[in-house]
Formats: C-alpha cells, sequence, structure tokens
C-alpha cells in the first residue's frame, strides 16, 4: 500500500522543495529520512520516481511546525536530500527554502495573515537562526503577485523581505572558526566563515580561474572541482565540520572583481556542482567576507561605505543584493543584521504517494521503519 501524505510544492527563491508539517512525517529520524527519500525518489540521478528534480536546487525539503520557542511563530528544520546518495543532511540553513515558509505557514493555518503585510518570525532548528519574513498579505492569504524580480528567477512576484536574527557562526560556532580573516589551505589564501551558511571563500585568480566563466563550463572543469574538493576536505576540520566529504558543507565560493556594476562576482559550488545563481545564506556570507580587511574578497569588492550597506553580488544569471548593517571599527567591523528580498510562489497542493516498502530503513543493518 502507498502512504498519502499531504505536501506543498513551493518554490522559494531560486530553489524548490517539497513542504510538509512535521506532523504528518514520521517521528524517528532515521524513518523521517526513509520517508523524504522516497518521496524525491533518491538515490536516482533522475529521481524519476518522485518528486525530485535531479538538481541539489530542487532535491530539498521543509519540514514545518508552530514553534515552541517564545517570540517565534514557526520552526522549520530543512533537509538537502542527495540525489545519487541515500542521504538527508539536515546540517545546513536554507534561505531560499525558508522564503517559502510565510506563504506554507499561512495556508496551512498556522499564521494568521494580519492586514496588508504580516511578519512571520521563523526559527529554522537547524541552526537555530532566527529570521523575520516580511510578507504582502490580502484577505487572509499571502500574496503571490507582484512586482518584485530576482535573478535566476522569470518573471516578477509579491516580496518577501527577510532579515535574519544572529546568523553569525550558526554552524562553525564562531563567524571565523580559526579566528583568521585569511588563512592558507592547500596552498590558496582562504575565509573561512560561517554567517549563516559555512563558506570558503577564495579569489578565483588563486585556482586559474577568471571568475566570470559561465556556469556550465565551470562544471564540466574537472581539474577545478578536483582541486576545490581537496581545498574543502582539508577546511572541514579547520571549521569544526570534521570529516566533510559525505557533507554540503561548507560551501566554496569563487570571487574577482565586479564588472556588471555590482560589488563583488561570484561563483558558487554548492559544494560539487556551480549554482546557476548563489544561495541566499552564501551571499550572506560573501559580502560578510567582502567587509573584512585583508581577506580574499576584500581585495575584489567594490564596497560600499557607511553603517548601512547594499551589497550587489554578482552571479552567473544576475545579482543577489544584501542588505548588511556594520558595526564595530573599520578595523574589527560587526555585521549586525543582514536582510534581502526573496520571493515564493505555490506551485501545488496535494498528497504525496510512497509505497510501503520505500519506508524500510536499514541505516545500521538493524533499524527498520514501517507503518
Amino acid at each position: 500500500m502507498q502512504r498519502p501524505t499531504p505536501c506543498m510544492l513551493i518554490r522559494g527563491g531560486t530553489s524548490k522543495g517539497a513542504y510538509f508539517l512535521s506532523d504528518d512525517l514520521p517521528t524517528d529520524p532515521a524513518a523521517r529520512d526513509a520517508f523524504l527519500l522516497a518521496v524525491m525518489g533518491s538515490p536516482d540521478k533522475r529521481q524519476i520516481d518522485g518528486l525530485g528534480g535531479a538538481h541539489p536546487l530542487t532535491s530539498k525539503v521543509a519540514i514545518v511546525s508552530r514553534s515552541t520557542e517564545p517570540g517565534c511563530d514557526i520552526d522549520f528544520l530543512f533537509a538537502q536530500v542527495g540525489i545519487e546518495t541515500a542521504k538527508v543532511d539536515t546540517t545546513p540553513n536554507c534561505g531560499n527554502i525558508l522564503a517559502g515558509i510565510g506563504p506554507f505557514a499561512i495556508a496551512r493555518g498556522l499564521v494568521t495573515a494580519t492586514g496588508a503585510s504580516t511578519t512571520v518570525r521563523v526559527r529554522t532548528l537547524n541552526t537555530g537562526t532566527i529570521a523575520d519574513l516580511v510578507l504582502e498579505t490580502a484577505d487572509g492569504h499571502a500574496n503571490a503577485d507582484g512586482d518584485a524580480r530576482i535573478d535566476g528567477v522569470p518573471g516578477t512576484s509579491a516580496p518577501i523581505k527577510i532579515s535574519f536574527l544572529g546568523t553569525e557562526g550558526s554552524v562553525c560556532g564562531a563567524l571565523l572558526p580559526t579566528g583568521n580573516a585569511v588563512d592558507i589551505v592547500d596552498g590558496v589564501e582562504v575565509t573561512l566563515i560561517d554567517n549563516g551558511m559555512p563558506v570558503i571563500v577564495l579569489r578565483a585568480a588563486d585556482v586559474g580561474r577568471s571568475g566570470y566563466e559561465p556556469r556550465e563550463v565551470l562544471d564540466k572543469d574537472t581539474e577545478l572541482k578536483a582541486r576545490l574538493e581537496r581545498i574543502r576536505l582539508a577546511a572541514g576540520p579547520l571549521m569544526n565540520l570534521g570529516d566533510v566529504s559525505a557533507k554540503v558543507v561548507p560551501k566554496i565560493a569563487l570571487v574577482a572583481p565586479p564588472r556588471e556594476g555590482g560589488a563583488i562576482a561570484t561563483r558558487s559550488f554548492i559544494p560539487h556542482e556551480c549554482h546557476a545563481s548563489i544561495g541566499v545564506f552564501a551571499a550572506v556570507t560573501v559580502a560578510t567576507a567582502a567587509a573584512l580587511p585583508g581577506s580574499p574578497a576584500a581585495s575584489v569588492v567594490a564596497m560600499p561605505a557607511g553603517r548601512e550597506r547594499s551589497i550587489s553580488v554578482e552571479h552567473p544569471t544576475g545579482e543577489f543584493t544584501v542588505h548588511l548593517t556594520m558595526g564595530g571599527t573599520p578595523e574589527r567591523p560587526v555585521v549586525e543584521r543582514a536582510g534581502l528580498l526573496r520571493t515564493a510562489r505555490i506551485l501545488m497542493e496535494g498528497m504525496a504517494f510512497v509505497p510501503g516498502r520505500a519506508l524500510e530503513h536499514n541505516a545500521s543493518g538493524a533499524l527498520r521503519a514501517a507503518e
């Protein structure tokens, strides 16, 4: 028998994922992961027997509930579901899938829309990060239509304003887990940094690339990808992440001087494929790295001055503007708050069907999750 489970497919930012209520999923993590793999059709490079889109940006899941944290409305657990591997990673944040939490919560009755705009405070359980999502609302629903445009998504939609609170060191335990703005890893100057997403930031020129190559070219660049993976594996323990060979973090960002009128050019690896644009938290983290004196990113950025800074992060399909509120001193700057604009749209609501046999799980050779 197949198990039907209520599900929404939502485009959040430049990603797409399956959104579930926590109460509708198995409570045991191993059984839950077995369910998610089956829902997305993994492991299979095509994900032909599931909802996944055969790409890391479309093999994502949101698990949502009312928050148990005072002052927060929603608890959100993000899951990155492996495509060719039977892996479900709940280590990182995902700011794009976060953008869809507000519309989902309102549609599911977890939050009541109030007036022309509604603020939803979301706690991401993966890291404890808290964010305020401000949505346009009308007649008790989240608006989908609007004039907001983000690169990497066709057309326009209603804006969703996101402000992050306390993202510094959310995964690695510190903004700079080594304490340094510059480290040498595999002979390359890097910044090992976490402002919502663990990222290794390095100059593209230091690995023999311009930083302006098309994504398709970089995805076929096996020499570069092998070099980046060596750097990533060496950086994992330095970032308090241990062995990262089976993890999706840290990500890698190649940076270069801007050439499209922005502040800095990027090519982001997530971690083994080049992103069509750049992830939300990766953009925030790269912008933060660019504000650190002496860092590789600082050497190529056209950094605006002042306490309130809008940093346009160029990527393969356009740009992503990050708003930073800066404190501290010029020598030791501190990012007090990060904000940005996303959009989201509910694509489908219905039942996801999972074959009963797919709920069998044998991670340790002894566990079986069944109805």
